[in-house]
């Protein structure tokens, strides 16, 4: 059932003429926000509760159609397959993910409007650290918003290319008039907002840091923020002062995860804990992810399978290191049954929130990590790697696979040097849809990449690691929007082979950006351009 929460505030983003459930009342009826401990608990709102998980992941080349005898799918998870425009409703849908940002924006501006006016009433009262974290809940989720709804940020194209509504202000009218503007200037404002907050973030307040912006998830999230933006040395910059000078003691303890009963529960309670060095921001979430991404039948005809794990994911890369006789600490974990293939690695749990127990009816949920150090280690890699610094890129590289890989170091040593990345990639084809690879043509607009070059092979490395490291959390959709990387949909056979494509999705295509709410269009918001319009 769909989770109609109530939008204060940035209702507006919503309102159209007869939708009243979005807002009642006028913005003013609301409880004054006038203590600090009223504004502490007014910012634990202003983190999104619906994730842009699953439509990202499941938009991506992360999974395969398993063909129409599987019968777990509904037609909400078809479209965004399909990358159609999606008419369809679920706690999940682009409508509530657009609802859930701005729903946290709306909180975030109200923390901050209520902390300028309280810090005029008295100027001993120090609210630096609530409203460090105000602005960045205010950057991060439309960051969210900007890099889902929106074309990837570019150079050349993103000063004219549709951004999505910047709100910096609590809403005092019933119909206030919105305008998208452009990526770039959304982006500007983000810059802002995290470089105001910075300086001012503390963990003094917090009852449970990993679920707040702590200091190491700010600098995470500026680290991530600068590489989309295209401003390398400044996410290298931050990822320095996240990762620190030990950045091997913030990373996954994979060693000590696969001596764990190999069970999914325990996995997953143990990879989303909030005493782990690795995870920098937790965040809860209306979600089917643990259920998408775990060992259960949800929505399983499109799936991550062993095709997809032997050719291009986790069982594939680890030839890149010196053989495939040394993989994982813990492996992928497989799920067959009839018309069912998942192989994957178990992360995220599956939750049910009961809404009434004997009706035995609610939502699911489930806790994500939103940013972790191994996050950091990689994307500062690809930093590196377009700045041109391919040995800095190289050490982080084989600091990841020497924590995620097991074996015998001495017989099959986890290291990695310039000439085996040229060797191994110049000797893998590009990627066809019957005929898969790890390797996929870049086309990135935001530097000039030459095929068969060091750079391209070290960017194809580090995509490749990465890919496997955010696996079933939805950040790879990100990077094929920053490439450029062209997608196909297939569909598996029963022998796990591809043999029929379905579908392709061109470098830049207007369909990666998300289509926007219909009642966001029907209040007189500029929807996302497509090809047939």
């Amino acid at each position: 059932m769909k989770n109609n929460r109530y939008i204060f505030f940035a209702a507006a983003l919503l309102a159209v003429a007869g939708c009243d459930k979005f807002l009642d009342k006028m913005p003013d009826n609301r409880a004054e926000i006038d203590t600090q401990e009223k504004i502490q608990a007014l910012l634990t709102s202003a983190y999104p509760p619906t994730d842009y998980m699953l439509v990202t992941e499941f938009m991506s080349d992360n999974v395969d159609d398993y063909g129409a005898n599987n019968p777990y799918t509904d037609r909400f998870i078809d479209q965004v397959f399909a990358w159609d425009d999606v008419t369809e409703s679920d706690n999940e849908d682009p409508e509530s993910v657009w609802e859930s940002s701005y729903h946290a924006i709306a909180c975030a501006n109200e923390a901050i409007s209520a902390i300028d006016s309280l810090s005029r009433l008295d100027a001993s009262l120090d609210l630096s650290a609530e409203r460090a974290e105000a602005l960045l809940c205010r950057a991060y989720n439309h960051f969210i918003l900007v890099n889902v709804f929106s074309i990837a940020y570019n150079p050349e194209t993103s000063t004219t290319d549709l951004g999505i509504p910047y709100s910096e202000k609590p809403e005092t009218k019933l119909n206030p008039k919105y305008e998208r503007g452009t990526v770039a200037g959304v982006y500007e404002k983000i810059e802002k907002d995290l470089e105001e907050a910075l300086p001012h973030v503390s963990d003094r307040y917090y009852t449970v840091p990993k679920y707040h912006f702590n200091q190491k998830a700010a600098l995470a999230f500026a680290a991530r923020f600068y590489l989309y933006y295209g401003k390398f040395e400044k996410s290298v910059e931050y990822a320095n002062r996240c990762l620190g000078q030990e950045p091997s003691a913030m990373l996954r303890d994979w060693e000590y995860q696969a001596s764990m009963t190999q069970k999914y529960d325990p996995i997953v309670e143990h990879y989303i804990d909030a005493t782990l060095n690795c995870n920098l921001l937790l965040m809860t979430a209306y979600s089917k992810m643990g259920l998408a991404f775990g060992p259960y039948y949800v929505y399983s005809r499109y799936a991550h399978g062993n095709y997809l794990a032997s050719t291009e994911t986790g069982e594939a890369i680890p030839n890149l290191w010196n053989g495939s006789n040394q993989t994982y600490w813990m492996g992928m974990k497989e799920y067959e049954a009839t018309n069912l293939d998942k192989t994957m690695f178990w992360k995220l749990p599956y939750l049910f929130e009961y809404t009434d127990p004997v009706a035995r009816i609610g939502y699911y949920r489930t806790v994500y990590p939103a940013f972790t150090a191994d996050q950091v280690l990689l994307e500062r890699a690809e930093a590196n790697v377009l700045l041109g610094k391919f040995h800095e890129a190289l050490d982080d590289a084989n600091l990841w696979i020497r924590n995620i890989a097991s074996g015998d170091p001495e017989r099959l040593p986890r290291t990695l040097d310039l000439d085996r990345v040229n060797q191994w990639f110049n000797d893998t084809p590009y990627h066809s849809w019957d005929a898969s690879t790890v390797k996929k043509h870049l086309n990135p607009k935001f530097i000039t990449l030459e095929e068969g070059s060091t750079q391209e092979n070290m960017l194809q490395c580090i995509l490749a690691l990465k890919r496997v490291e955010t696996l079933g959390q939805g950040l790879r959709w990100f990077d094929v929007k920053r490439y450029g990387i062209q997608l196909d949909r297939r569909i598996i056979n029963a022998e796990g082979r591809p043999y029929r494509n379905t579908g392709t999705l061109e470098p830049f295509d207007k369909r990666t950006a998300v289509q926007i709410p219909r009642k966001v269009r029907d209040a007189g918001i500029t929807p996302n351009p497509r090809d047939n319009q």
